[in-house]
């Protein structure tokens, strides 16, 4: 197994990075999420990675720790994830977000990933549940509140991504008491800047 790639950026894709690693050059799929981090040419890139090996098929698909890696790999082993899917879910959500909705739980919040449905989040969440809650430390993901659950659903039903509403309800105060409908008013405000 490969678990590890450094080369120099090449090229970048839609989903991919290409690393020129002694002279070949490596096509690794990456979490969308992750790709302005490696956005020069030439700049080095060290990337932990998961080889995925079929018949007529050997892909790469790289993350920046191996703790990702790891999650990714618990994912790909659920009946019905494949690598394709797996990296989809990394790509909508960030490693803390995925293991916080596994953990408590939170259908909603896995099934707003294109390509996973109600169904697959239940299944996700019934085959690693109690293993992703004994890998997480109490502070190491953010706390999501039934009413972040809610003002998350809201700002997705208006078209924003997954991401985007994760980075918009961590911008609330926590400290405050507000209404759900606040809640939204001030994601949304969030996003206009003010």
């Amino acid at each position: 197994m490969i678990a590890s790639v450094t080369g120099r950026l090449e090229a970048q894709g839609a989903n991919y990075l290409i690393l020129s690693v002694g002279g070949v050059g490596l096509k690794v799929f990456v979490p969308t999420i992750h790709l302005d981090k490696w956005s020069r040419p030439g700049q080095e890139v060290t990337l932990h990675t998961y080889l995925y090996v079929r018949e007529s098929e050997l892909t790469l698909y790289g993350f920046p720790d191996s703790d990702d890696r790891s999650l990714f790999e618990m994912l790909i082993s659920v009946s019905g994830i494949g690598p394709r899917l797996a990296l989809a879910v990394f790509s909508s959500l960030s490693a803390d977000a995925i293991r916080a909705a596994i953990a408590r739980g939170r259908t909603e919040v896995l099934s707003r990933v294109p390509g996973i449905g109600n169904k697959t989040a239940r299944r996700l969440i019934f085959h690693l549940q109690d293993k992703v809650a004994l890998q997480m430390a109490p502070a190491a993901a953010p706390m999501l509140t039934d009413a972040d659950a809610e003002v998350i659903g809201a700002l997705t039903s208006l078209g924003y991504s997954v991401v985007e509403a994760q980075a918009a309800v961590q911008s609330l105060p926590r400290d405050e008491e507000m209404a759900v409908e606040e809640r939204v008013r001030r994601a949304l405000a969030y996003f206009g800047g003010g």
